[in-house]
């Protein structure tokens, strides 16, 4: 298992409820995979530095989790395929 950072932004449209919803849908993920998560750090609806689908804002969330290697393309299908996120990064963070 290695740890990740997977930040994401949400549609701007999409309630506070709706933000927790599309977090613990991305948790369930993780944890379909094996993985744990260790971290949900939400930073708020920001204004993007351009344009992503007509959208100017977005609401950030950063997610810390543990993951194995060999899972993380099932992860990144159900991130693409998941209409609330507009965009996504994962990282590996070296310890």
């Amino acid at each position: 298992m290695r740890n990740y950072e997977l930040a994401f932004i949400v549609e701007p449209n999409t309630d506070a409820e709706g933000v927790t919803g599309v977090v613990e849908k991305v948790s369930g993920f993780i944890g379909a995979i094996n993985g744990a998560v260790t971290s949900v750090d939400v930073w708020g609806r920001k204004t993007l530095a351009y344009p992503i689908n007509n959208h100017k804002e977005g609401t950030y969330i950063l997610l810390n989790a543990q993951m194995p290697p060999a899972q993380l393309g099932e992860l990144e299908r159900n991130l693409k395929l998941e209409e609330k996120i507009i965009r996504y990064l994962l990282v590996n963070v070296e310890n």
